[in-house]
């Protein structure tokens, strides 16, 4: 009995609505895989990573012996919860490189090959940036706790959950990751065609004041300086993307017949 034969690969990377959902299943399906295989590993290193996460907290009670801070389990149940949230959240960070791929494998199906070398040249950066954003938060950390904690009164005390406290610390941090991922989302759309350059630049003064309030509420300090360690690096990002959104532009551009740059009354005439 003769096996169907395979669907040949459009070369300009089309397929039907159906090829798209089964190509996003298996995707998401990996994606799983690998989430979960990493999110056991960070089960069993929970015990050094959350000493670690609560050490900006702890040099901060050890500093302040006036104040009463200190953190608490909330229930029997916590322990636990806590345990398991603290793995996924490792298991987000180690699969990264995973799951990023397959996110921009399914979002660009149909790129040149001299795209696609680009592209992954792009890709490869992707998971140094995302880790760097979440070292930097790591990095910002004690700073936060520290103006949050200032806010305490003396004669009061503030007895943090601690799941309150890590739902904050893993919110920090994947926020961070997830901003230094600016260029590879403003590459990939361009690559689709969704944001030229030219729409880019117009808007870099709109971006630059949106960067502006993203680190100013993601750094809820008095200092500026502490603001401008997550703003500053993410304002190089924006325009090392903007610099790179040209240069695509152009290349498409050469690589573009004249007659698609013919406006629709000279066509009708011809």
């Amino acid at each position: 009995m003769a096996l169907p034969r395979r669907r040949p690969r459009d070369p300009e990377g089309r397929m039907p609505l159906g090829e798209h959902l089964r190509e996003l299943r298996q995707r998401i399906v990996k994606s799983g895989i690998t989430l979960l295989i990493a999110t056991a590993f960070g089960w069993f290193v929970y015990d050094p990573v959350i000493e670690d996460l609560l050490k900006p907290y702890k040099d901060y009670e050890a500093a302040h012996p006036d104040k009463v801070v200190t953190t608490a389990y909330s229930g029997l149940t916590s322990a636990f919860s806590q345990h398991l949230s603290i793995a996924i959240f490792l298991g987000v960070l180690i699969s990264s490189p995973v799951w990023l791929y397959q996110i921009w494998a399914f979002i660009v199906p149909g790129l040149t090959k001299k795209e696609k070398r680009i592209s992954l040249s792009f890709i490869a950066a992707a998971v140094p940036l995302f880790l760097a954003g979440c070292a930097m938060a790591r990095v910002s950390l004690p700073y936060v706790v520290k103006v949050l904690l200032d806010f305490s009164l003396n004669d009061v005390s503030n007895i943090q959950q601690l799941s309150d406290y890590m739902s904050f610390v893993v919110r920090f941090i994947l926020a961070f990751g997830f901003a230094f991922l600016l260029p590879v989302f403003i590459i990939a759309l361009n690559l689709i065609g969704v944001l030229p350059f030219e729409r880019l630049a117009k808007g870099w003064r709109i971006s630059v004041f949106a960067i502006l309030v993203f680190s100013a509420i993601m750094m809820p300090t008095p200092d500026p300086f502490t603001m401008f360690l997550l703003a500053g690096p993410l304002i190089v990002l924006f325009f090392a993307a903007l610099g790179f959104t040209k240069v695509l532009d152009k290349r498409r551009s050469r690589s573009r017949p004249e007659w698609l740059e013919t406006d629709d009354e000279a066509a009708s005439a011809i």
